[in-house]
C-alpha cells in the first residue's frame, strides 16, 4: 500500500502545496482519494485516473472538499475518459446535500451525483471495505462532523492512519494504534495554548498521540503556509522519539518498507 500526498497545506493552499488531498494506491485494487481540497484535482490528474477513484471525506470544510465539483465535471464530461461505473464516496451525513448544492446549476437545487458515485455516510467505528482496504472512521473534535480514518490492508497488515482535522482526543490514539504511518495535523505549531479551542492540534499533541498509539512514523500535515513546519516538528520531537516527517506535496510513502519513496 502506497500513499501519495497530493497536498497537505493547512486551512488554505500554499504556493507549492495544495490544500488537503491524499491518494492511496493498492496494486490489487482501485485508487482511493482522501479529501479533495482546492488544487487537488490538478495533482490527481498527473498520477491517477480521476474517473476511477473512490472518494473519502474526513469532513466538509472548504479546504478538504472544494475540488469535488470539478471532479464531477471530469468524471461526467471528459471526452475520452469519463467514469464508466460508480465508485464509492464516503463522508459525513450531509455530503450529498452540501456538495450537491454547490455542484447544482440553480441555487436551492441539489445535484444528484449518484450517476458517478455511490454515496454512503460514515457510521462511527463501523469498518467499510473499499475494494480490499478496510477503512474505519473515528469521530474527532472539530466544529463540523469530522472523522479520522484508519486504513488497513488485511493481506499485508499495513496500516495508515489519518487524523483529519481535530483537537486533542483519545479517539486519535485508537485510530493510529500501531500504524506504519500516522498522518496527523499540526496546525497550531508548537502549542495549542491561546488558540481557538476544539479545532486543531499542535506538534507536541501530535507527537503525544503518536507515542501513546505506538505509531511507527509520524507525518505532520495541515500546517498553514504562514506557519513554521520546523517549529511544529521540534514540538512533536519533545513527545515522540520515533521518525517524524514533515509532509510535502508529491511525497510518496510506502507502508511495506515504512519509507519515503523518491
Amino acid at each position: 500500500m502506497k500513499l501519495r500526498i497530493l497536498g497537505c497545506s493547512g486551512s488554505v493552499g500554499g504556493p507549492n502545496n495544495p490544500a488537503s488531498g491524499y491518494l492511496i494506491h493498492d496494486v490489487e485494487g482501485q485508487d482511493v482519494l482522501i479529501d479533495c481540497g482546492p488544487g487537488i484535482l490538478a495533482e490527481l490528474q498527473q498520477v491517477a485516473d480521476p474517473s476511477s477513484v473512490h472518494m473519502l471525506f474526513s469532513h466538509l470544510h472548504a479546504d478538504h472538499c472544494l475540488d469535488f465539483p470539478s471532479l464531477l465535471v471530469w468524471r461526467r464530461y471528459h471526452p475520452e475518459r469519463p467514469s464508466k461505473a460508480c465508485t464509492l464516496c464516503l463522508g459525513p451525513v450531509e455530503t450529498t446535500e452540501r456538495l450537491g448544492g454547490i455542484s447544482a446549476d440553480t441555487y436551492g437545487e441539489i445535484d444528484d451525483f449518484s450517476d458517478t458515485f455511490n454515496f454512503q455516510p460514515w457510521q462511527a467505528y463501523e469498518p467499510v471495505f473499499v475494494d480490499r482496504l478496510k477503512v474505519t472512521p473515528y469521530p474527532v473534535i472539530h466544529p463540523v462532523e469530522t472523522y479520522a480514518m484508519r486504513i488497513e490492508c488485511p493481506k499485508t497488515g499495513a496500516i495508515v492512519a489519518y487524523s483529519g482535522d481535530s483537537a486533542y482526543t483519545d479517539e486519535l490514539i485508537d485510530c493510529a494504534r500501531d500504524a506504519d504511518f500516522f498522518l496527523c495535523e499540526a496546525t497550531w505549531g508548537d502549542t495549542s495554548e491561546g488558540k481557538a479551542p476544539g479545532m486543531h492540534l499542535s506538534g507536541a499533541e501530535a507527537g503525544r498521540i503518536a507515542k501513546l498509539a505506538g505509531a511507527k512514523t509520524l507525518v505532520l500535515v495541515h500546517i498553514p503556509p504562514w506557519a513554521d513546519a520546523d517549529v511544529a516538528k521540534a514540538s512533536a520531537e519533545t513527545e515522540f522519539d520515533g521518525p517524524i516527517i514533515i509532509g510535502t506535496a508529491g511525497m510518496q510513502l510506502d507502508s511495506d518498507t515504512r519509507g519515503v519513496v523518491n
